[in-house]
């Protein structure tokens, strides 16, 4: 019997197959996506009836009085981008009938020839405008049903950048082939958060420039304003230091895969004409493993228990009378090649257990009396390391870790929440007097299946107890693609448009319906895979015309 029925096993399987697919031939619901939605949601937005045509080849941008580098080469990208937005318009709308807002010729108020740009701050001299924490994003977009010529006003080179985004996101097809379309609307926005910030992970796998500076275009695209770049880890050192050029000479993967000074150049300038800081981490003491491949003195010895060296190195050996200068000329370097004015110096997952076999770290915390409580010892490392990048004038973020054990900490220093019961960690360091950032419900490894983004718009950064008497303490968060299983390969679609659903939690004021949400996403991944970030699809099923 068993015979007859393995040899009829694959017919048994196609007619399953069969029958499954005609009663169940759609897997699942089609989400109709929006035209001419942005994202994130604006913050006050006033809508009229009444469009636009908007022809790309003959459409202007005009500065009018103030202006620098960054307005410029913003303008010729939003150029670039509206004519790619016109040609794909083109070659998709043959056989297609105009829409039913077009054939209403009462509804269509012309032909829009022109956006003026109205910045009300001068850039800085000699291109050293750099973007920093609670920059001026505020703008305002006028597409006046009385006017051909829109508006863009703002304070600021930033408000610029975040309303020319805006801008190209009110677009789309006219549907008679050769015109986009722009609703006559108001727009006045803000963030609602000054920081809005990806990590990006490049330790546990090497991410060529390239994908780096696209990662950038992605996060213009979805107005996020921070690379948190978590460049070295136990993994590997890819960072190339002049001072200690051993480090990524014996911790890199590989000679092909090292971020030189100028490479970090050439990513900071990209960033900034895209109103995005590069914040560096260096984590210690822990997560250092690839520290003491070139330098093993740095680290501690670990011992069995006998008492004997098992041949394996721990975190940072806080110790060692070297270990602070080697920090400090480091450091040194590092506030010099970043222009950012913040580091964030990690002290998360510090493993106590090398620590508490070493006979000599040991004989240190009795001499001190510290007994055998380790966090003290963390504790002393860490106000080392503070003291070091306070002469620096450089700011601090530290993770959760370092304010839970209860680390002594100037009040600026900001505390990262990754980890646990979020809304009560951020409870308790603003209780301090803590400025803090939230990560813990944006961890973009945490993979549900499919279109998971859901799960990380409902995080509310705000949701927890005292939020509205500590807003200035609460400075955003971030979105977390740490690099295990990602590579240059998935990188991009793993992170977008995943990583947009905190983008619009950390601007937007406003809440949306996830259904509005969700078919205004759709129509947002789309318009990121059109201008080259291969997003992948958010809900299911459904088209991209691209």
């Amino acid at each position: 019997m068993w015979r007859i029925l393995f040899k009829s096993l694959p017919l048994l399987v196609a007619v399953i197959l069969c029958e499954t697919y005609s009663l169940n031939p759609d897997p699942g619901p089609w989400v109709q996506p929006t035209n001419g939605e942005p994202w994130p949601l604006p913050n006050l937005r006033r809508l009229n009836n009444a469009f636009y045509f908007l022809r790309a080849s003959t459409f202007q941008f005009n500065v009018v009085g103030e202006t620098c580098d960054i307005v410029v080469d913003a303008i010729e990208r939003y150029k670039a981008i509206i004519l790619t937005e016109a040609r794909i318009a083109r070659m998709f709308s043959q056989g297609q009938a105009r829409s039913s807002a077009m054939r209403d010729n009462s509804t269509v108020k012309g032909t829009l020839t022109a956006l003026n740009i109205h910045l009300g701050e001068p850039c800085e001299e000699g291109g050293n405008h750099w973007p920093y924490l609670e920059m001026k994003e505020s703008y305002t977009l006028s597409v006046n049903e009385t006017s051909t010529v829109a508006n863009l006003v703002a304070e600021s080179v930033w408000g610029i950048l975040r309303g020319l985004e805006t801008f190209s996101q009110l677009l789309s097809p006219s549907g008679d082939g050769s015109n986009l379309k722009i609703r006559c609307q108001t727009i006045v926005d803000r963030p609602k958060l000054p920081h809005r910030g990806l990590l990006l992970d490049t330790s546990r796998h090497y991410l060529p420039i390239s994908d780096i500076l696209l990662t950038l275009d992605a996060m213009s695209y979805n107005k996020m304003n921070v690379l948190h770049w978590h460049i070295v880890d136990d993994n590997s050192f890819p960072y190339q230091s002049s001072v200690f050029p051993e480090l990524s000479a014996k911790g890199a993967y590989h000679p092909s895969m090292i971020y030189t000074l100028n490479d970090i150049q050439k990513i900071v300038d990209y960033a900034r004409l895209r109103g995005i800081r590069v914040m560096p981490e260096f984590d210690t003491p822990g997560h250092t493993r690839s520290w003491g491949l070139a330098y093993p003195d740095l680290l501690t010895t670990c011992y069995d228990s006998s008492g004997k060296a098992n041949g394996k190195l721990g975190p940072m050996n806080p110790t060692n009378p070297n270990l602070y200068d080697f920090l400090r000329f480091l450091l040194f370097e590092i506030v010099q090649v970043f222009p950012d004015q913040y580091v964030h110096l990690g002290g998360d997952e510090v493993p106590f257990d090398c620590w508490k076999s070493n006979p000599q770290i040991n004989q240190y915390m009795s001499s001190h009396n510290m007994s055998n409580n380790f966090a003290l010892l963390e504790g002393e490392y860490i106000a080392e390391l503070l003291r070091i990048t306070n002469s620096l004038n450089a700011n601090t973020i530290v993770w959760q870790e370092v304010f839970d054990n209860g680390v002594t900490m100037p009040n600026t220093t900001v505390v990262h929440v990754w980890t646990g019961l979020w809304s009560k960690e951020l409870e308790n360091a603003t209780k301090a007097g803590h400025p803090v950032l939230l990560s813990a419900c944006w961890y973009l490894d945490h993979i549900a299946g499919g279109g998971d983004w859901k799960k990380f718009y409902k995080c509310d950064p705000l949701s927890f107890n005292g939020a509205a008497n500590v807003t200035h303490l609460m400075l955003g968060g971030e979105a977390c693609m740490w690099g295990e299983f990602v590579d240059r390969h998935n990188v991009h679609p793993r992170i977008w448009p995943r990583a947009s659903a905190a983008a619009e939690r950390l601007w937007s004021n406003a809440k949306q319906d996830e259904n509005k949400a969700a078919q205004r996403l759709e129509e947002h991944a789309c318009r990121m895979n059109r201008r080259g970030i291969p997003a992948q699809p958010p809900n299911g099923p459904g088209f991209c015309l691209t």
